[in-house]
């Protein structure tokens, strides 16, 4: 990346003094105070609203409570989805979310749901107290400033990956 030693010691220091002189860090502490900084270090529930083919490969993705995410629970409106089980977790109709809320801490809702509904799914979840929202729908969602949202556009990355094939090529 073009950067010196001495700015990652300096860089470092803002996170607090972990570095001795001559003997380098302690890992673990500097690993644990990145951590905190990033927020990592708490569980962070999720709930996933779509229970199709993107839904359920999240639902079933290892690597989320890992790194201190993890999925609580999964809601959809199509009867013959409801009550089949992803991992551990049977899908809820979406209807039950206000009573799941008012009975678990939710953090993060990540939408895995058609397009035509994200606008006002995305409503009724932020009316609920949701805070937190991982679209995966792709359409900008217009929510409260208090709710803070992460677009997914898959053919976003798509296309970069398009562009670097085609430069890469040329290379």
């Amino acid at each position: 990346m073009g950067i010196t030693s001495s700015q990652v010691r300096q860089d470092f220091s803002s996170f607090g003094g972990y570095g001795l002189q001559r003997y380098g860090y302690d890992v673990e502490s500097l690993h644990q105070e990145i951590g905190n900084i990033l927020g990592l270090n708490t569980i962070r529930n999720m709930i996933i609203i779509g229970a199709g083919s993107l839904g359920q490969a999240l639902a079933k993705h290892k690597e989320f409570e890992k790194k201190g995410f993890k999925v609580i629970a999964i809601f959809d409106v199509k009867t013959e989805l409801i009550g089949q089980k992803i991992t551990e977790h049977e899908i809820r109709h979406l209807d039950s979310l206000p009573h799941f809320l008012e009975n678990n801490q939710v953090d993060i809702a990540i939408l895995t749901i058609p397009e035509n509904f994200g606008r006002e799914v995305a409503a009724y979840i932020t009316e609920l107290g949701i805070k937190a929202i991982w679209n995966f729908v792709p359409i900008e969602l217009k929510t409260p400033d208090d709710v803070i949202v992460e677009n997914i556009h898959l053919i976003d990355s798509l296309m970069v990956l398009g562009y670097n094939l085609k430069h890469k090529r040329r290379e």
